[in-house]
C-alpha cells in the first residue's frame, strides 16, 4: 500500500501528526489505534478470529464496520471534500488497513516493493544468476543453460532446441567439458574460450556424454532480429569420439575396467645415435600400461629426456595416441616441442594462472580416459607433477585447514595423485601409460611433500642425477637407482638375466663412471641386441 493510501487511513482514524510520519511509523500507528478501538467496541463482533475465506470475510466486515471517526480540530488542512470522501471509503480503508496488519506480523516491512509478489519475484531472479566459477571460466548466461545453477534447486530438464526448416547449421566441433550444471563444448582446445558451444544437460544425459569426448555437431545461427547469446547451444551432435552418437550409451567405463600389470613393451630403440632411448632401455624398459616417474633435480635434462621419449614412441608405436601435457612450461620449450612431436601437445605457460594448469589437467586426463574406454593405447607425458600440485595448492579444491610441510595443504594432494593414478593397463585391450616428471633438490619443501605422497604409486623410476649433468654426460640417468617394477613381464628370461648381469656390474661402479661404462657400450654397438650379447660374452 502506498504512503499516501496509509496517512489517508490515519487520518480517517483521528491520529495526530499523520503527515510527517514515515511508512514504519504510520503502519504502528494504525495498528495502535484499531486495537484502542476493538477494546472500546465490544459490541462490533469477535474480529479477532481468522476468516475461512476473503468473501466471508468481507461480509462480515461490511455488516460490522463501525460509524467513521471525525478529525479532530487540530488537524491542519482539512477540507470538507476530503472528510466526506474520507468518510465514505471508511469501511474499504479499515478492511485494508487489518488485512495488511496481518500480514506485517508476519513479514517485515520492504518499502515501496514490499510485497508477497514482488519478493517471489526478486527471489527468482536471484536465482538464475549464475554462480561465479574459478580461473576464468565462462559463464553461461540464464536465456542458454536451461539447467543453470540455481541456489536451493536442482536442474532442470530443458528441452532440446527445435530446429526449423529455415534454420542455418553451422558444424562445431571440440572436447566436451562437463561441469557442475552445464555443459560446454571447448572448440579452440582445452581452455575455455569465446567461441564455445553450449551443450544441454538433456542432451548430455540423452547420448551418455562424459567429460573429454570429442563432440561434432550443429549450431544454430540467430535467426534475424533475434538477441544473439553469448555462446550459441548445440543443436544436434552427429558424432561422438568419431562414431555415432548412439554407441556412447553402451561403452564401458573407465573405473571399472580391470587393470593389469604391463605386458607389452614400449621400445625406445630408434637407431644407433638414439643414446636416450637405448639407455632407457636397458635401465628402466617402459611397458603399456606403465605409471612412470622421472626424478629429477633442475637442470638435469629431463626435458630431454622426456623430448626424446615422445620421439621414440612416435616412431616405434604409430597405433599409440600421444599426449605431451605441459604444465607451467616455458615457452620456448611449448614451441620446441610443438615442433619436434608428431603428438597432442597441450600446455599451459607459467604467466598463466594455476587455474589455467589444473583445468588443461583435468580436461587432457578426461580425454585419455574416454580413449581407452574404446580400446586405444594411449600414452601421456607430464611435465611437471610436482608443478601441478603447487597450482591445485594455489587454485585447487576447498581447503581443508590442514597444512603440511612447505605450506601444502593435504587437499591439494589427492587432485595429482588422482591423474598420476590413471595409469593402469586394460584386460581386453586399452591402457594408459603415464609417464612424469618430479622436481627434487630444489630446496623447497613443498616440492619434498609432493614428491615423497607420488613416489609409492610409480611402476617405473627413472633417476636423473645433477653431478652427471654437472660432468656434462648426457643423458644424466643414474642406472643403479633407476628400474621398474615387474620389469620380467616385459623381457624374456634370457634378456632378463643379461640385464641383471650388465646391472651388477654398473652397480660396484661410482654413479659417474657407470653411466660413461653403459654410455660406452650403447655407442660401441649398433644395437642393445648387440650390446647384450657383448655383455653375454663377458
Amino acid at each position: 500500500m502506498l504512503v499516501a493510501d496509509l496517512k489517508s487511513m490515519a487520518n480517517g482514524l483521528g491520529i495526530s501528526g499523520a503527515g510527517s510520519m514515515k511508512k514504519p511509523q504510520l503502519v504502528e500507528a494504525i495498528k495502535a489505534a484499531q486495537a484502542g478501538g476493538k477494546k472500546k467496541d465490544k459490541g462490533s463482533g469477535d474480529q479477532s478470529g481468522e476468516p475461512k475465506s476473503e468473501k466471508k470475510k468481507d461480509k462480515q466486515r461490511e455488516q460490522q464496520a463501525p460509524e467513521p471517526v471525525q478529525q479532530p480540530t487540530t488537524q491542519p488542512d482539512q477540507g470538507q471534500n476530503r472528510q466526506q470522501n474520507q468518510q465514505g471509503n471508511q469501511t474499504q480503508t479499515q478492511t485494508q488497513t487489518q488485512t495488511q496488519s496481518q500480514n506485517q506480523g508476519q513479514q517485515p516491512v520492504d518499502g515501496e516493493g514490499g510485497s508477497r509478489r514482488n519478493r517471489r519475484r526478486r527471489g527468482r531472479d536471484r536465482d538464475r544468476q549464475p554462480v561465479q566459477q574459478g580461473g576464468g571460466q565462462p559463464q553461461p548466461q540464464p536465456s542458454q543453460q536451461g539447467q543453470g545453477q540455481q541456489s536451493g534447486r536442482g536442474p532442470r530438464n530443458e528441452p532440446d532446441t527445435t530446429i526449423l526448416d529455415d534454420d542455418v547449421l553451422v558444424p562445431a566441433a571440440g572436447i566436451l567439458d562437463v561441469l557442475d550444471n552445464y555443459a560446454f563444448v571447448r572448440t579452440s582446445g582445452y581452455l575455455p574460450g569465446s567461441e564455445d558451444v553450449y551443450v544441454s544437460l538433456s542432451m548430455v544425459r540423452k547420448y551418455g556424454l562424459r567429460r573429454g569426448d570429442a563432440i561434432v555437431g550443429q549450431v544454430r545461427q540467430p535467426r534475424e532480429g533475434e538477441r544473439k547469446e553469448k555462446f550459441n547451444p548445440m543443436v544436434r551432435i552427429d558424432a561422438v569420439n568419431g562414431a555415432d552418437p548412439e554407441a556412447a550409451k553402451h561403452r564401458p567405463e573407465f573405473g571399472k575396467l580391470v587393470p593389469l600389470s604391463p605386458t607389452e613393451r614400449l621400445r625406445l630403440e630408434t637407431g644407433a645415435d638414439n643414446v636416450t632411448g637405448r639407455a632407457i632401455d636397458v635401465a628402466a624398459p617402459i611397458g603399456k600400461g606403465q605409471r612412470g616417474l622421472i626424478v629429477a633435480p633442475a637442470n638435469a635434462g629431463k626435458t630431454m629426456v622426456l623430448r626424446s621419449i615422445a620421439t621414440s614412441i612416435t616412431q616405434n608405436n604409430p597405433e599409440v595416441h600421444l599426449m605431451v601435457v605441459l604444465i607451467d612450461e616455458r615457452p620456448e620449450e611449448v614451441t620446441e616441442f610443438e615442433r619436434s612431436v608428431k603428438g597432442e601437445v597441450i600446455s599451459s605457460t607459467f604467466d598463466q594462472p594455476p587455474s589455467d594448469h589444473t583445468t588443461i589437467a583435468e580436461l587432457a586426463i578426461e580425454r585419455a580416459k574416454r580413449l581407452v574406454e574404446l580400446g586405444h593405447d594411449v600414452v601421456v607425458l607430464l611435465d611437471g607433477l610436482t608443478r601441478l600440485g603447487r597450482a591445485y595448492n594455489l587454485a585447487g579444491p576447498q581447503p581443508s585447514g590442514r597444512l603440511l610441510a612447505g605450506g601444502v595443504d593435504s587437499a591439494a594432494l589427492y587432485p595429482p595423485k588422482r591423474f598420476f593414478g590413471a595409469a593402469r593397463n586394460i584386460e581386453n585391450g586399452g591402457s594408459l601409460t603415464i609417464v612424469a616428471t618430479a622436481l627434487v633438490e630444489t630446496g623447497s619443501a613443498m616440492d619434498e611433500v609432493i614428491f615423497e605422497d607420488l613416489a609409492g604409486t610409480a611402476t617405473m623410476e627413472l633417476r636423473l642425477r645433477r653431478e652427471l649433468a654437472d660432468r656434462r654426460l648426457f643423458p644424466a640417468i643414474d642406472a643403479v637407482q633407476s628400474g621398474t617394477r615387474h620389469e620380467e613381464e616385459l623381457m624374456g628370461k634370457e634378456e632378463l638375466e643379461i640385464v641383471w648381469k650388465l646391472r651388477r656390474e654398473l652397480a660396484d661402479l661410482p654413479p659417474h663412471q657407470a653411466l660413461e661404462s653403459l654410455l660406452g657400450r650403447v655407442r660401441n654397438t649398433q644395437t642393445n641386441i648387440e650390446l647384450l650379447r657383448k655383455v653375454q660374452q663377458g
